[in-house]
């Protein structure tokens, strides 16, 4: 009798843990990202890699992530379509590079004249701004969430002065995104080209000047190698914001939790980054000053009227281009009026005055 008990107990255990198993196999669930920066690579690239690792320490490693660098699975720009067709599951990157399927994605990554880092995190919160990227991406099939952002941007790097909008003409510039197309009104000739590609591009003479982030960023890029004048204040990404574009579906059979669980995670890095990067920017700037010999420019007014013109254009190119693209434009430029309106008697008059005062 003991020895049946003892079978009996020790079956319903085995058929407990066979029917546990597949229970708890069932619960993990694979993850793979694929991101439109390189592995390592200071400021964007390690940021991509430390969203990815932050939603599997989150779930205790429950949402298994597998990360793939730009070029270790597609290249940079395929990024979009892998998770679009369900290959991958999520991208990293920014959604100005997707311009060519649909002209709306661009400003929920940077618009010329547009708004500056703290101004676009409001319109996402607060105006609207996260509804429409759920839009826009409803109708590619992807579900995006802002985790990044790199802030204001230089001008870039050339190898001649801009000493007028006439010294545009003809330049060959890696520059993507509406600030291309922004180059292009003034004469100049807009190259599409990932991070990874730019100062090969530049040292060979293919191109004759780019941009690429701000001095942490070009600074490991080692750009102070390719070209000699690097010029700001940047037109053409006030703030670059990075997105977390994840297929529809993956999206929708996640549960409540571990939706608001990644979605936390890409808050922290929306937070983290920026703040990072300003940080850097400023002792990589004095680096490539006093121990390269980087030279500043400042684009004069001349220079920056004929960019706020060719702007205005581009903008409403976009905003013709369909009624999607129009709801977009209209709710970024409302943003920009109503936030910008505080911000041109907040921090730009008191950052003015304060470093004035400092000698900064």
């Amino acid at each position: 009798m003991e020895r049946r008990k003892f079978l009996k107990v020790a079956t319903g255990g085995a058929a407990a843990s066979a029917l546990a198993a597949p229970a708890i196999a069932q619960d993990r669930i694979d993850m793979v990202i694929v991101s439109t920066w390189g592995r390592d690579f200071p400021g964007l690239g390690t940021s991509a890699q430390r969203v990815a690792a932050r939603i599997e320490e989150l779930t205790a490693g429950r949402i298994a992530v597998q990360y793939f660098a730009a070029g270790e699975r597609v290249g940079a720009f395929d990024s979009f379509d892998e998770v679009a067709s369900g290959n991958a599951d999520a991208y990293i990157g920014t959604d100005y590079y997707w311009k060519g399927k649909h002209p709306g994605w661009a400003p929920f990554t940077a618009v010329p004249f547009g708004l500056t880092y703290t101004e676009i995190d409001a319109w996402m919160k607060f105006g609207g701004g996260q509804a429409l990227l759920d839009k826009i991406g409803a109708e590619f099939g992807i579900k995006g969430i802002p985790c990044g952002n790199t802030g204001l941007q230089m001008g870039g790097w050339f190898n001649k002065e801009i000493n007028s909008p006439e010294d545009l003409k003809g330049l060959k510039m890696r520059i993507p995104g509406l600030g291309g197309d922004v180059m292009s009104k003034v004469g100049a000739s807009p190259v599409s080209l990932p991070g990874g590609q730019i100062y090969e591009n530049l040292v060979s003479g293919a191109i004759d000047a780019t941009e690429w982030v701000g001095p942490w960023n070009d600074f490991f890029l080692k750009l102070y190698e390719a070209a000699q004048y690097y010029y700001w204040p940047g037109m053409h990404e006030p703030a670059s914001q990075v997105s977390l574009g994840m297929n529809a579906n993956f999206w929708s059979n996640l549960s409540e939790s571990d939706k608001l669980i990644i979605t936390v995670a890409c808050a922290e890095e929306n937070a983290r980054q920026p703040a990072e990067t300003n940080y850097q920017n400023g002792i990589y700037l004095n680096r490539l000053i006093n121990e390269y010999g980087v030279e500043l420019r400042e684009f004069n007014d001349d220079v920056y009227e004929a960019f706020g013109e060719a702007a205005t254009e581009v903008i409403e190119e976009t905003r013709d281009h369909s009624a999607l693209a129009k709801e977009i434009i209209d709710s970024f430029l409302a943003a920009r009026n109503n936030v910008g309106v505080w911000t041109n008697y907040s921090d730009a008059p008191y950052v003015a005055k304060r470093n004035r005062f400092l000698g900064i």
